[in-house]
């Protein structure tokens, strides 16, 4: 079944996820789309209707910009907000709450586009299967399997579709959290039987990393590093074409619009080589992270893998901050398993959506054993978000940030200062970098 598509034009509004969420919410299918969309390119996408949706950022290269006129002739209902050049029916601005915007866009959506509420996970895990299959054929797909929750759920997706055509590639790339690739290991190879294949390929990624300091160049490096490893696996099997990532709908939005700056690259958006040799397969594109889980339990996986917490591609190496050593990184990895392990004594990790470390590159003076020192601060941070796109900050009682703390001074070596993050998305992201 093709979705019903409400198409949201992005003509520099800040509200552009936020309404698409919304339309979403209401059963039916919304992306967002760059203001200078083709009628040719919205041929492709069974729309409904079209929102052009103004703001303040509808400036490029000094000129005011505009959807391509053609949109008014295509017979589609178009609304439009925050736009004075729209040559239908125009409004100001949205209403304040999400419920007032959603009694607006049910008139629009189902009065007057006659859209069908047909998103829901049941259509969506039909739909997908059915275009893997058309993409793929007989041919073979190689996954980077992280155990996170986005590569779990294509995994899982990708055995609905095609089988034991898919092979499973575990990278360690020194990275990981504590005993992560083991778990990976464990689940994936010995109780769910998938083909996996797994590389310890430490070395290789932090020697490439030594003295790069910029977030993004890591974050491409990694990318990079990660496509090189996976052509390498390849060449020793037969048959393999394809290349299946977890990416998700807020990866895309965050790598960059025409009128939205860049967040920040993801390893999955941007970061690729130029000479990639498998051509891609990228189910989840489409969904927000919670939208992931519910696919994820549509195909029947686990309750506790769907909801376990959001682990970054680059992994540790967008949360030791700088340019990287393995004194910080070992550092890093034990505050973040003693974080993880207080977190789940005292009930935060099912309540909690992310929780983690941070490492900076400074020292700071301290005492210890009665001598000063001079070494690392451990920076904890805790968020909740619905869709990884805002988030709140995690109000952790005393006495538990108290006890971990404690641990930390005392359990982690080269740290002697240890910090919590109160800083909400927006304006920080919820990574540090």
């Amino acid at each position: 079944m093709k979705q019903d598509n409400i198409l949201v034009l992005d003509l520099g509004s800040h509200d552009n996820t936020r309404i698409t969420r919304l339309i979403r919410d209401l059963g039916v299918y919304s992306e967002i789309k760059p203001h200078d969309i083709t009628k040719e390119e919205i041929a492709t996408l069974n729309v409904k209707g079209i929102i052009i949706n103004g703001g303040e950022n509808n400036i490029i290269d000094g000129k005011e910009i505009d959807v391509n006129d053609e949109i008014y002739s295509l017979g589609i209902p178009v609304f439009a907000v925050g736009h004075k050049l729209a040559k239908v029916d125009n409004k100001s601005s949205w209403a304040t709450t999400d419920e007032d915007i959603k009694e607006e866009l049910k008139v629009f959506i189902f009065d007057e586009c006659r859209a069908e509420k047909n998103w829901n996970m049941k259509n969506f895990v039909n739909d997908q299967v059915e275009i893997i299959r058309q993409q793929v054929g007989d041919k073979k797909v190689l996954l980077a399997l992280s155990g996170g929750v986005d590569s779990s759920v294509v995994a899982a997706l990708l055995i609905k579709a095609i089988g034991k055509q898919l092979t499973c590639v575990h990278v360690n790339h020194g990275l990981m959290r504590k005993g992560e690739s083991e778990d990976v290991i464990e689940v994936f190879q010995n109780q769910l039987n998938a083909n996996l294949v797994y590389v310890d390929a430490t070395d290789r990624f932090l020697g490439k990393l030594e003295n790069v300091s910029d977030p993004e160049q890591k974050r491409k490096i990694i990318g990079a590093e990660f496509i090189r490893v996976f052509e390498e696996e390849a060449r020793k099997l037969d048959g393999i074409e394809f290349l299946a990532q977890g990416t998700i709908y807020p990866d895309i939005i965050e790598s960059g619009t025409k009128t939205a700056k860049v967040v920040k690259s993801h390893h999955n958006v941007g970061g690729l080589p130029d000479d990639l040799q498998f051509q891609l397969v990228e189910p989840l594109y489409q969904l927000f992270k919670d939208e992931v889980r519910a696919c994820g339990l549509e195909l029947g996986l686990p309750h506790d893998m769907v909801y376990r917490q959001p682990f970054p591609g680059p992994g540790l190496g967008v949360r030791c901050l700088g340019a990287i050593t393995r004194e910080r990184l070992t550092a890093l990895r034990e505050a973040d398993a003693i974080l993880r392990e207080e977190f789940a004594s005292h009930g935060l990790d099912q309540k909690v959506w992310q929780y983690f470390t941070v490492i900076p590159e400074f020292k700071s003076v301290g005492v210890k054993n009665n001598a000063r020192c001079y070494e690392y601060p451990i920076i904890l941070r805790a968020v909740n978000t619905i869709d990884a796109m805002t988030a709140t900050i995690e109000q952790i009682e005393w006495p538990i940030l108290l006890k971990i703390t404690d641990r930390i001074l005392n359990e982690v070596a080269n740290v002697n200062r240890v910090c919590y993050d109160l800083t909400p998305k927006p304006c920080g992201t919820i990574e540090w970098e």
